[in-house]
């Protein structure tokens, strides 16, 4: 089997670090056709670190399941930089603020006016 490492590679290269990448076996429905087994197409996602499904588009098998595993893994990495920011911020948030007093009875240079006065 032939590898797609150059797909991949640039993928990762030129992808965010958080993209979310699955092996997709299609046409599962065509096994008298097969060019790869299941179980090399599962061992070669594995090795490059991804999901693996086989699906039917026209059986409707794993085609659902396959976006709710990419969905999933999104929300996954979502969530955890959402709680990374919260837990900065509430981290951020323990530093006491400089503040700047202003003295309001402080009159020097001001002068005093009556209301609507010119």
């Amino acid at each position: 089997m032939r590898i797609p490492t150059l797909w991949l590679r640039q993928l990762r290269d030129h992808a965010d670090s958080n993209i979310v990448m699955m092996m997709t076996g299609n046409k599962s429905d065509l096994n008298h056709l097969r060019s790869v087994a299941e179980e090399d197409g599962q061992n070669l996602a594995e090795a490059e670190c991804l999901s693996f499904l086989e699906t039917s588009a026209l059986e409707g098998t794993n085609v659902k399941k396959a976006f709710q595993t990419v969905l999933t893994e999104i929300y996954h990495i979502i969530s955890k930089k959402a709680l990374a920011a919260q837990e900065a911020s509430a981290a951020n948030s323990s530093i006491p603020e400089q503040r700047t007093t202003i003295n309001v009875d402080d009159t020097s240079g001001a002068t005093k006016r009556g209301c609507c006065s010119t």
